[in-house]
């Protein structure tokens, strides 16, 4: 039966809905728009923080979801939103001190589209050979040290770059997002970023009309400059741009206003964001298992298709200029809440996604997001991030009582912490390596010799990086 060929059904209260199954086809399309709007949030918030296109972000994750469902053959049902696991490695690249830095938007894109390539390769040895592997080399004590390591290494942006735009707007934005994150339930518990971020805009508006611009003389400006999304069209294809601005002054004003455009490779700005493919993998594999507990099918033949489509997805949108993808967790919401887990509302969510994204007014709209909004958005996301690396350790019983667990992954943490973003450590003079991939080379290789000169009772079990307990969830995805 062709993937594209749904058997209709009308499933009494409870009954599950299959993924080669699928409702009335005008129920189908709400349940596709559903997966919109719970994939919304996120992913244009996160292009937004990696200084790229949102309307892009948007267009190109409905392109990369239907290239995803074709490569598993519509087994798995998935949206692919923007990573949240890219947000530090782009962040260190605007504000990279080294040789040849800072790095702009192109710089960005070319270094996730080399990290789509290496995930994609992961997916096809894995799919070739099975995830035991992986789950040797990425046990759950070295990818929840990277995960929080990702998180942790982005504090000193929250403070210093966003923050100054506008302190008391910053806190009452993080207020705004920790309230609503614990007080509200159901889906929109689950938005709060997206639900703080629209706040703080608003409310920054209003903090114009009320108490006028910030600074004074010459440098005086309004927390809310709306005179690009005066100017952008209603309907097209997101503008062809790179941006003459690069680094802390790019992040700083965040001109998220740049369009579409060919990526920049480097080596030193893709070993940044390497280490985020380490999260994507543990992510995609946790994905597949609650997907697979869900449907109760048996989807492990799936794994290394579903890790490698990831990876293309990636490829695919970042090779314009776009954000990179990764599975999304709400949507596995969606899917718990409805049982409904057909790849029809999926397909139905894609081509949605795909006309929202060429409506360059919206683009614009969500560039104007001020810094100070930022800010109290990325002081509860980063610290999320970094305790989601936390969760890991907590869920799969990591010990520290073991040396073999404590002494290499303390010191990669100190490492990656302690550089930061603007801190480096240099191979060559021409070649350095940033806090997150400096501090995720020391936690790899270091557990892994721990490992070797460790004798057997000290090495203790190793648990799989692809156990359900072990999914990297995405602050409030990711």
């Amino acid at each position: 039966m062709s993937m594209f060929t749904w058997r209709e059904v009308d499933p009494a209260p409870g009954q599950a809905v299959a993924p080669d199954e699928r409702l009335a086809w005008g129920k189908t399309v709400g349940l596709g728009a559903q997966h919109v709007m719970a994939m919304f949030g996120a992913t244009f918030v996160f292009p937004t923080l990696m200084g790229l296109n949102a309307n892009l972000a948007i267009l190109m994750s409905g392109i990369a979801t239907i290239c995803f469902l074709l490569i598993v053959q519509g087994k798995v049902p998935s949206y692919l939103g923007t990573s949240a696991s890219f947000v530090g490695g782009a962040t260190a690249i605007y504000t990279y001190t080294g040789s040849g830095g800072p790095g702009g938007p192109a710089d960005v894109t070319g270094a996730i589209l080399v990290s789509g390539v290496v995930l994609a390769l992961v997916g096809v040895a894995i799919h070739l050979g099975g995830a035991g592997l992986v789950n040797k080399i990425l046990p759950p004590v070295v990818t929840g040290a990277v995960v929080m390591l990702i998180g942790f290494n982005l504090a000193g942006v929250a403070t210093s770059v966003y923050m100054p735009a506008d302190r008391w707007m910053a806190i009452i934005t993080m207020l705004a997002v920790v309230v609503m994150a614990v007080g509200l339930r159901g889906f929109f518990g689950r938005i709060a970023i997206f639900l703080g971020l629209v706040f703080g805009y608003v409310l920054s508006w209003l903090a114009d009309l009320v108490f006028g611009t910030l600074g004074s003389g010459a440098t005086a400006h309004a927390r809310v400059d709306w005179t690009n999304v005066r100017a952008a069209d209603w309907f097209g294809f997101p503008k062809h741009t790179a941006s003459g601005l690069t680094g802390n002054q790019y992040v700083a004003k965040n001109l998220g206003a740049v369009g579409w455009h060919a990526p920049s490779f480097s080596i030193t700005f893709a070993l940044l964001a390497l280490p985020a493919v380490i999260a994507l993998v543990a992510e995609n594999m946790g994905h597949v298992k609650a997907v697979a507990q869900m449907t109760e099918r048996d989807l492990d033949p799936m794994m290394g298709r579903a890790i490698a489509a990831d990876g293309l997805g990636t490829v695919i949108a970042s090779a314009v200029g776009g954000s990179p993808t990764t599975t999304y967790a709400e949507n596995i919401g969606v899917m718990a809440a409805t049982r409904v887990y057909s790849t029809a509302a999926y397909f139905v969510a894609a081509i949605v996604a795909i006309l929202l994204g060429l409506v360059p007014k919206f683009g614009a709209l969500v560039a104007a997001t001020p810094a100070g909004v930022l800010g109290g958005v990325t002081l509860v996301l980063y610290g999320m991030i970094g305790l989601l690396g936390a969760k890991i350790w907590k869920e799969n019983d990591v010990d520290f009582g073991r040396p073999i667990n404590l002494v290499p992954i303390s010191a990669g943490l100190i490492l990656g912490i302690g550089l930061g973003t603007s801190g480096f450590f240099e191979i060559t003079k021409d070649f350095q390596l940033g806090g997150i991939a400096a501090g995720t080379v020391v936690i790899l290789l270091g557990y892994h010799l721990a490992r070797l000169i460790a004798s057997d009772e000290d090495e203790g079990t190793m648990l799989a990086v692809g156990t359900p307990g072990a999914h990297v969830e995405g602050p409030p995805h990711g």
